[in-house]
């Protein structure tokens, strides 16, 4: 007798199911009947969870950067810092990457899936792995504690961002990674003291 999963097995379940389903067809791809069939459930389940594809889409890539969200401590906050874009950059021009690019490319066509990316992007979990590199580096001594604010997390990703809009190309050269934590970040982190 199978046991019925509920609760956060069951939306484990979809989650993983939905982004198998991002993976190998990508968003345009990614059908409720698909997701609850490799789920091994049924739509209700999901809508009762996600209202509309949309939803499921972001939610899936959620689950997604939440598992591949990198955390390099290599002793310094440069070493880290550019590990966290070399990381980044490389993601953007992989699979992974794909799926985003994909998501970005639907929410032209679909302002309701650019309003749930704006409010559940995966930013948040970015931003707050920047932020705890900044307050390691504060314990280590290597930075003022005043440099452990989000704005100051946020920067290098945004830049990073700017470089794939300006450039249309899904990766960036590393001496550009060297060149935002070398000339930007790190005198904006010294910067904060005082």
């Amino acid at each position: 007798m199978t046991t019925r999963r509920r609760g956060k097995d069951l939306e484990d379940a979809i989650l993983s199911a939905a982004a198998e389903e991002l993976r190998e067809s990508g968003y345009p791809g990614m059908t409720m009947d698909r997701v609850a069939a490799r789920a091994g459930t049924n739509k209700n389940a999901i809508y009762r969870r996600w209202p509309h594809r949309a939803a499921l889409g972001i939610a899936a890539y959620r689950h997604l950067a939440d598992a591949a969200m990198p955390d390099p401590d290599t002793g310094t906050l440069r070493g880290d810092a550019l590990e966290m874009l070399r990381r980044a950059n490389e993601t953007w021009s992989s699979p992974f990457g794909a799926i985003l690019r994909g998501l970005l490319a639907a929410a032209a066509d679909d302002p309701e899936l650019l309003t749930l990316m704006r409010e559940r992007s995966g930013a948040d979990t970015m931003d707050r792995a920047w932020l705890a590199m900044i307050q390691r580096a504060v314990a280590r001594g290597e930075a003022p504690g005043e440099a452990a604010h989000p704005r100051v997390a946020a920067t290098p990703m945004t830049l990073l961002r700017g470089e794939y809009a300006t450039r249309g190309i899904p990766s960036v050269p590393d001496e550009i990674l060297v060149e935002i934590v070398d000339e930007v970040f790190l005198p904006l982190v010294r910067g904060r003291a005082g």
